[in-house]
């Protein structure tokens, strides 16, 4: 296969990585194949639809090292899925009775490209998937290669995705500053909401970074700088569920006897039962072009705090996010290391016309290589029972709650 045009996109939210991994894969293109030309498509599939990019000039292949000292994507994201028809013809990306699907085939066609780089999540890859499959089935030449994003860590059957490190990283620093509010308040409870609709991994490895982080602190003793008072107090995720009443009681003894109580939940933690309550109430949750409850509209970390505020006797509540300041942080040196490699790999794959994900292969013992793209599904739930988990919760004093049956 001869590539003579690459492409490049970023989609879905934001992750530490895809500055570094739009870097990655120009400078790997630059020192293996230099003639072949990049184009890289504004806003994601957004961008494709509408056939607007920009061209990667020798300049900017000069300057793509860069890109990896920051977050965000120099190309810009949107959430666009190619099969859902009625919300691209609603968003104006395509014209009633079109095809998302084959308009985006037909403007790869028009912009000659020979290979397509999705850089996203499960959902971009899927939506990859689907167009890959669109193209083989209608005659198109073209290979897409994935690189697999989310902070989540969550896509099936990838081991470690892009950015979710730095995520948790970060997330602990963020929890730095918001613990410190316990202090503004006699008997505060704060709950810092980390984002992860459907899989606990991020909320749990940033709990592990927030206390390896509180491992280094030396406290004074001095009033409420204590470790005590910094301690983490429950981590909830979605692949477990408690009893509410007997956590509860757990925590209002700590409140008693420390004066704070601080809790990480996983957003996507009891958002069942609050999307339950509204159907109950004759209200429709708001969702977006993926069917994806839309989080942010009904505030998982609130309800958790009205729940257990009464219980435990708390004077002030405070629900922080850090999934913002998370995600578009630039990559740490985990993280940049990964990119590398699967960046290097990517285009390897692209110049012999390997299309898939690239990513660390669960099912075929944590091997990095081009991941088929039919294998390629969300929704990858967290094992609570690594012990790298339920030493955290040993070492705080939570049960470790009952199992929830996957659906994924």
């Amino acid at each position: 296969m001869t590539v003579r045009r690459v492409a490049l996109l970023t989609a879905g939210g934001l992750a530490p990585c895809l500055s570094s991994a739009v870097g990655a894969l120009i400078e790997r293109y630059t020192a293996l194949a230099p003639e072949v030309e990049i184009i890289a498509y504004r806003n994601g599939y957004a961008g494709l639809l509408g056939g607007e990019h920009i061209t990667v000039t020798p300049e900017m292949r000069e300057r793509a090292h860069l890109l990896h000292g920051f977050g965000g994507s120099p190309i810009g994201n949107s959430r666009v899925k190619l099969t859902n028809v009625k919300d691209c013809v609603k968003r104006g990306l395509v014209q009633a009775g079109q095809d998302p699907l084959h308009v985006a085939a037909e403007q790869l066609t028009r912009d000659g490209v020979d290979v397509l780089h999705t850089i996203g999540g499960d959902d971009t890859n899927t939506t990859a998937a689907d167009l890959a499959a669109y193209l083989h089935q209608n005659g198109y030449e073209l290979t897409v290669v994935g690189l697999p994003k989310t902070i989540d860590n969550d896509v099936v059957p990838i081991k470690q995705s892009l950015g979710a490190w730095t995520a948790a990283e970060q997330g602990a620093v963020f929890a730095q500053n918001i613990i410190a509010e316990h202090s503004s308040n006699p008997r505060m409870l704060i709950v810092h909401e980390v984002m992860g609709r459907h899989c606990g991994w991020l909320t749990a490895a940033t709990a592990v970074k927030y206390r390896e982080w509180l491992d280094t602190q030396e406290f004074s003793g001095f009033g409420d700088n204590t470790r005590e008072a910094w301690e983490l107090h429950g981590v909830y995720v979605p692949e477990l569920d408690f009893d509410i009443a007997a956590e509860a009681e757990r925590l209002k003894k700590v409140m008693d006897e420390t004066g704070c109580v601080n809790v990480f939940l996983s957003e996507g933690a009891g958002v069942s039962t609050i999307v339950e309550e509204m159907l109950a109430r004759g209200e429709e949750p708001k969702r977006d072009a993926f069917g994806h409850v839309k989080i942010d509209t009904i505030n998982p970390g609130s309800w958790f705090a009205e729940q257990f505020a009464g219980m435990v006797g708390a004077e002030k509540t405070m629900v922080q996010k850090s999934g913002y300041f998370a995600r578009s942080a630039a990559a740490n040196d985990d993280d940049l290391a990964l990119i590398r490699s699967c960046s290097d790999l990517a285009v390897d794959a692209a110049l012999r016309g390997e299309s898939g994900v690239v990513g660390q292969d669960e099912e075929a013992g944590d091997v990095l290589r081009v991941v088929e793209f039919p294998r390629i599904k969300g929704g990858k739930a967290f094992d609570p029972t690594v012990s790298w988990f339920t030493d955290v919760l040993e070492e705080i004093g939570q049960p470790l709650g009952t199992l929830v049956p996957s659906t994924h």
